[in-house]
C-alpha cells in the first residue's frame, strides 16, 4: 500500500497549516523526505458553507507545476481536478506539460465539481455536470492517450487537436476519477480510468464496500477487469470532518496502489 498527504492549498488558517506557497513547498518537501508517496492538490476556487466566512484557495495547476520542479520523488496528483473549470482539451495540454516538468510523476485525477457558490461567484454552469464531464473526460482522454482528437459535442468541440511537442519519454499520463458512485459516473470510470477514488472516509467501512462493488459492477457491464482499475481511499485522519469546506479538508490522506 502507498500513502500520500492531501497538502492545504491557503484557505485553512490555523496553527501550523501553510498558508504561503514557500510553506506549502516546504510540507511537500518534507512529505518526500519523510518517505511518504505521493502529494496531492484540490481544485477550488473558493470555499463557502453557510453564513461563514468566505475563503479562497491559491490555484491548483499553478501551484503542482511548481511542485512538479520542487520536488524529486513523490508521485504528484490532483484530487481531484474539476473539468469544468477548464477546456477539456487545455487541460490535456496542462497535465502534459506537467507531466513533463515533473519527470513523470504526475497523476491526473478529474472529477465534476459539486461546490455550487464557486460555480456561481466566477461564472461556471453549475447544470448537467454529468454530462459535461463524460464529453470532457473523453476529449482529454483521447488527447493523452492518442496525441489527437476530434470531437463535436453539446459543450465541447476540438478539431484535429495535437498534443505537441512530443515528449521524448513517450510516457502516458494515468487517468484518476473521483466520483461518489453514481451509475453513470462509475461507467465512465471503468471506460477511461486507470483508478478510482473512493473519499471521504474515517476507517474503511460498509460505505467504501458499496461504492467499490458499484465499480465492479460498472467494470463488468464494460466488459472490463475491475483488477486494471487502481483502488485508492480518501481518508480523513485525526477524527470527523468538522464542517465547512476548507475545514473538511485539513488532515487528509490517500492511500491505494496510486495514492
Amino acid at each position: 500500500m502507498r500513502v500520500g498527504l492531501i497538502l492545504p492549498l491557503g484557505d485553512e488558517p490555523g496553527p501550523g497549516v501553510p498558508a504561503t506557497f514557500s510553506d506549502i513547498c516546504a510540507m511537500a518537501q518534507d512529505a518526500e523526505s519523510g518517505g511518504l508517496d505521493s502529494v496531492w492538490v484540490y481544485d477550488h476556487l473558493l470555499s463557502a458553507e453557510g453564513d461563514g466566512p468566505v475563503r479562497g484557495t491559491w490555484e491548483a495547476w499553478s501551484v503542482l507545476s511548481a511542485l512538479a520542479a520542487t520536488t524529486r520523488r513523490v508521485q504528484l496528483g490532483t484530487l481531484v481536478s474539476c473539468t469544468t473549470f477548464r477546456h477539456p482539451a487545455v487541460l490535456a495540454k496542462m497535465a502534459h506539460t506537467a507531466a513533463e516538468i515533473s519527470g513523470d510523476r504526475l497523476i491526473l485525477g478529474l472529477g465534476a465539481g459539486w461546490h455550487e457558490p464557486e460555480y456561481q461567484a466566477f461564472g461556471f454552469p453549475f447544470d448537467h455536470r454529468v454530462d459535461r464531464f463524460a464529453e470532457s473526460i473523453e476529449i482529454t482522454a483521447t488527447l493523452l492517450r492518442d496525441g489527437k482528437a476530434t470531437a463535436a459535442g453539446r459543450y465541447y468541440q476540438v478539431h484535429d487537436a495535437p498534443l505537441l511537442p512530443v515528449r521524448p519519454s513517450g510516457a502516458r499520463v494515468p487517468l484518476l476519477v473521483g466520483c461518489a458512485g453514481g451509475e453513470r459516473m462509475m461507467a465512465l470510470t471503468a471506460r477511461f480510468a486507470d483508478a478510482w477514488n473512493g473519499a471521504w472516509f474515517g476507517t474503511p467501512g460498509e460505505k467504501f464496500f458499496e461504492r467499490r462493488s458499484a465499480l465492479f459492477a460498472a467494470c463488468e457491464a464494460a466488459g472490463r477487469d475491475p483488477a486494471t482499475i487502481d483502488i485508492t481511499v480518501g481518508m480523513i485522519m485525526g477524527g470527523s470532518a468538522p464542517a465547512g469546506a476548507g475545514q473538511r479538508r485539513r488532515g487528509r490522506a490517500g492511500a491505494g496502489p496510486l495514492a
